[in-house]
């Protein structure tokens, strides 16, 4: 069903975009990263996040971890990552599929400032052998234009 929502979504907001279902697994970053041929960065991972009442996903670049210090100065309070049943709930799709797209209800998105430096993004499809490739562009125009600096990456 989560495949199929990212799918109807795609087909009504960004037609040219297709979904990539794979034999292989793409449930982890290191996992799609291979299959993809490309950087564990450039796997676009999306976090579904807690700030006080207030619950909205974050996308950041696959290498890249959450700093609690960052999230608190961009979100206005400490951030508690959602556990699986929440994030099922929050966007009908399964930890290793969650991706920006074919949401059951609007929720803001944030994406981090650490994709700027990719040109093209892989997150998830909705399925745990399902991407989608994108330009980080196209995917911050998707998920409603709104910047965060919130992870720290990989030197």
């Amino acid at each position: 069903m989560s495949l199929e929502s990212v799918k109807a979504d795609l087909a009504a907001r960004a037609p040219d975009l297709m979904v990539i279902v794979t034999d292989t697994s793409t449930a982890t970053v290191q996992l799609a990263a291979e299959v993809h041929g490309v950087a564990p960065g450039q796997i676009a991972k999306t976090l579904a996040i807690r700030v006080g009442d207030e619950e909205f996903l974050l996308v950041t670049r696959g290498d890249a971890r959450l700093s609690n210090a960052k999230a608190k100065q961009a979100f206005g309070g400490r951030p508690r990552m959602l556990g699986a049943e929440d994030v099922l709930r929050l966007t009908s799709h399964q930890v290793g599929g969650v991706c920006p797209f074919g949401l059951p209800a609007p929720i803001k998105i944030y994406c981090d400032v650490s994709l700027k430096i990719y040109d093209e993004v892989i997150p998830a499809g909705g399925d745990t052998h399902a991407s989608v490739r994108l330009p980080v562009s196209r995917l911050v125009a998707l998920c409603g234009n709104t910047w965060a600096d919130a992870c720290d990456v990989p030197e």
